[in-house]
């Protein structure tokens, strides 16, 4: 494998650029592809079979298309497929979970709310975190149902988004938690808005951050780091129409391609 390959990512839809985002920043000189599978969105509602099967598709697109390592940028994906294709394929895969662990362990109420999909939540995955750092802590899990639709229409600012967090946090606000817990990367979009609604002192985790530090650990392993200073490719495809996602890439829009393709 080339240090010069690319970073292949793929998500349920355009929720993981929040991932690509931090991968980006750490790591500014690596080239990546970025599946965003829009068509088939949300994963939250599909079986485990279904989930697998879209996850096994879109990690073939990128293993064809070059990738030195695949980073899953979806809980849901993560949660229920990540056996599988590490079983599958022989390339180093990243997946996410959510940040379970840090929040529990950062907690002094004793109480955090988790807001993820039902697709994660009745995970194994999930179970055996939840549980493994759930001693002496109260988890409230809310099933965020309607907010990834939004996000991929792009109405993170809209009248419904509003109404639908207002009606998620409020058990979670009234159970005192002193973190919420963002277990989907479309979540971290609606940071904005979630801080208008959420007490000041509640802190709010996603594992973006540490889904980066693990990439560039795993590479550096392998000697497998871009070690030039240039100008990346970051390429990104949607099987959908590309607005949404450019509109959250604004910031980057000089340097990236979004481009349509069928996967």
């Amino acid at each position: 494998m080339k240090k010069n390959a690319a970073i292949g990512i793929f998500d349920s839809g355009v929720g993981g650029s929040s991932i690509w985002q931090e991968i980006n920043h750490l790591l500014p000189n690596e080239n990546t592809i970025y599946l965003a599978d829009s068509k088939n969105a949300p994963y939250g509602y599909k079986t485990p079979k279904e989930i697998t099967a879209l996850s096994v598709k879109n990690t073939e697109v990128l293993v064809r298309m070059g990738c030195k390592l695949i980073v899953v940028a979806c809980n849901t994906a993560t949660t229920n497929a990540i056996s599988e294709l590490r079983s599958k394929f022989n390339i180093p895969i990243i997946g996410i979970e959510p940040a379970v662990k840090p929040a529990a362990l950062k907690s002094t109420s004793k109480s955090i709310g988790i807001l993820a999909t039902k697709g994660t939540f009745s995970s194994i995955l999930f179970s055996k975190t939840s549980t493994k750092y759930s001693k002496n802590i109260s988890m409230m899990e809310v099933v965020g149902e309607g907010l990834v639709p939004l996000i991929e229409a792009g109405k993170i600012k809209s009248t419904e988004m509003t109404q639908l967090l207002l009606k998620y946090t409020k058990p979670m606000i009234e159970a005192d938690i002193d973190y919420l817990v963002l277990g989907c990367s479309h979540y971290p979009y609606l940071i904005p808005e979630l801080k208008k609604i959420l007490p000041a002192h509640i802190g709010i985790l996603h594992s973006g951050e540490a889904v980066a530090k693990h990439t560039e650990s795993t590479l550096a392993s392998m000697n497998l780091l871009q070690d030039e200073e240039k100008q990346p490719s970051l390429q990104f495809y949607t099987n959908t129409e590309v607005s949404t996602l450019q509109y959250l890439l604004r910031d980057y829009s000089e340097n990236i391609t979004v481009r349509i393709k069928d996967f």
